[in-house]
């Protein structure tokens, strides 16, 4: 097994009198990606923003590449280009284009002279497939290419793990595929990923292993195959039999 690139420990997140987390743990190898399914309201987002610290957890011990992040005096900049995100509802700048939407952070955060930087979000744009688009504005794109700027932005800091909390929830049906032949694309190229997402075929094909969120704890994990096909806990059958049924992955279509 590759070295753990994320390592989270006992996490606890309440919201007033509202526990969205309540013990979670786990781990994620350089070059894994990890599936995270479950209902709305399980505490899967909130896992994601507390392992990029967008959201700060009440308890429990998080590490990155062997760092912990979540001891006193943390960088949390220097985190967060370790730890790429990418938003449901892209969270683009809409006043600048899909050029100085990736630079921005290079500029920002990492200093880069603004020649350079434009060349390293031009090949990010090019990787997504959106180099044509480098001029337009939010406004003008489709949501898929929007979320693709998102993913350049992300992947422009050079993060160890790319985390993505329903990528594609947002998008029409039609533009769903050209966001995850992306991730795909990322998946083959050994990114770690964290992606939570309601996508069965995507995760299938593309995930190493999977974790099923129920109340706020992790109820079931295990291999892909495994889980889709033999899980264990009742709350995960009963689950992936609704999405199945939803979406029509029968196994026969494997």
């Amino acid at each position: 097994m590759s070295k753990a690139i994320v390592r989270v420990e006992n996490l606890h997140k309440a919201y007033g009198s509202t526990e969205v987390l309540t013990g979670v743990s786990l781990e994620v190898a350089e070059g894994e990606v990890l599936v995270v399914i479950g209902p709305s309201g399980t505490g899967k987002s909130t896992m994601l923003r507390c392992i990029n610290l967008l959201t700060f957890p009440d308890a429990g011990h998080i590490w990155v590449a062997g760092d912990e992040i979540t001891a006193p005096g943390a960088n949390v900049n220097h985190i967060r280009e370790r730890v790429g995100m990418v938003f449901q509802d892209f969270n683009l700048f809409n006043h600048l284009t899909a050029l100085k939407n990736v630079m921005i952070a290079l500029l920002k955060v990492k200093k880069m002279p603004e020649e350079k930087a434009r060349e390293l979000a031009m090949f990010e744009l090019e990787r997504v497939g959106l180099e044509d688009k480098a001029d337009l504005y939010p406004a003008q794109l489709s949501g898929g290419q929007k979320q693709r700027v998102a993913i350049a932005r992300a992947l422009a800091l050079d993060p160890l793990v790319m985390l993505f909390d329903e990528p594609t929830s947002a998008l029409d049906p039609e533009l769903i595929g050209e966001v995850l032949d992306v991730m795909k694309d990322l998946a083959r190229d050994g990114m770690t990923m964290i992606v939570v997402t309601h996508e069965m075929g995507f995760a299938r094909e593309v995930s190493t292993r999977m974790i099923f969120m129920e109340k706020g704890v992790i109820a079931e994990e295990g291999p892909t195959q495994e889980m889709f096909y033999n899980p264990q806990h009742p709350r995960t059958q009963q689950f992936l039999g609704k999405i199945t049924e939803l979406y029509g992955h029968k196994k026969d279509e494997a």
